[in-house]
């Protein structure tokens, strides 16, 4: 085996490892299925050694296969980016981007920066996933997660790159006929739309001037889609805790007034996911540009 066919190789049998799957790692390589059976097998021959274990639901790495991935994942992501900074130190950023994010966050935040973006770099190409649901960054072929909120996962690569500021809004319509609240207290008396939890009850942190206080509120309507709770609140069915982006529109048509000024609930962190610190530059410099754009506290 020369040393060309053993990166070749070594390219395919880290891609089933981080996939777990012959299939998805034939797909995402655009080689065909049988071809990437037979060059495992002949690198477990040559070695004389067993890389993976194969059922019909599922592929696992050896103990032998699991060293063997230690040894040689970093290689092979530095030689596919050896290739990529070449290509880019002629035309700039290039390559296919695939990103995660929820809804709310790709259709408020994101998506209103992308003609930007793509003006700025228009050799990168993007793929956009937009679900409420955590992508397999590794088996799903996912290159970055934009996720709100605390991050877990031990082998993951987080970057923080913003922050979400949330405040207090209502419809007009609704303040006529119920008041409008003067302390964080007065919420307990009004219909407040929530994030779904047991019961109908939840707890709002509030913060102003370094002071903190949770105050007890009640609502008939819960839901996790922020455009959803902003069309709710602008129908006059409640209050509602928007970010001030996706309440913006609204306050300025006159649909939405902010309630409770100076007022605020802690602001939500913003982090770029990804599964590796070894990104191609497209990676690298869409997550530098989110950093730069998401200053939203």
């Amino acid at each position: 085996m020369n040393d060309l066919s053993a990166l070749r190789d070594m390219t395919l049998f880290v891609e089933v490892a981080r996939t777990r799957s012959f299939s998805r790692a034939s797909a995402n390589l655009s080689v065909p299925g049988a071809t990437l059976s037979r060059r495992i097998a002949e690198m477990e021959r040559k070695f004389g050694v067993r890389l993976f274990d194969r059922t019909t639901r599922r592929v696992e790495l050896t103990e032998a296969g699991r060293r063997y991935f230690e040894r040689c994942g970093d290689l092979v992501d530095q030689a596919r980016l050896a290739q990529e900074a070449l290509r880019d130190s002629a035309a700039g950023p290039t390559g296919h981007v695939r990103v995660s994010m929820p809804v709310d966050m790709g259709v408020n935040h994101v998506g209103p920066l992308l003609p930007e973006f793509t003006r700025r770099y228009p050799c990168i190409t993007f793929e956009l996933d937009l679900s409420p649901s955590h992508r397999d960054l590794v088996g799903e072929n996912v290159d970055v997660s934009i996720r709100i909120g605390a991050v877990k996962g031990d082998q993951l690569v987080v970057r923080r790159i913003g922050t979400i500021e949330m405040l207090m809004f209502a419809a007009p319509t609704y303040l006529e006929r119920h008041g409008e609240p003067q302390q964080p207290a007065d919420l307990v008396e009004h219909e407040c739309l929530n994030l779904p939890a047991p019961g109908r009850e939840a707890r709002w942190r509030l913060l102003r001037d370094g002071a903190a206080m949770e105050v007890t509120v009640r609502g008939r309507l819960a839901t996790n889609n922020q455009g959803l709770m902003r069309m709710l609140a602008e129908r006059g069915l409640g209050i509602a805790v928007l970010s001030h982006v996706l309440a913006r529109d609204a306050v300025n048509a006159g649909r939405l007034v902010q309630v409770l000024q100076g007022w605020s609930l802690p602001p939500l962190p913003v982090h770029a996911v990804m599964s590796s610190r070894l990104q191609p530059a497209s990676v690298r410099a869409f997550v530098d540009f989110l950093a730069a754009r998401l200053s939203l506290a």
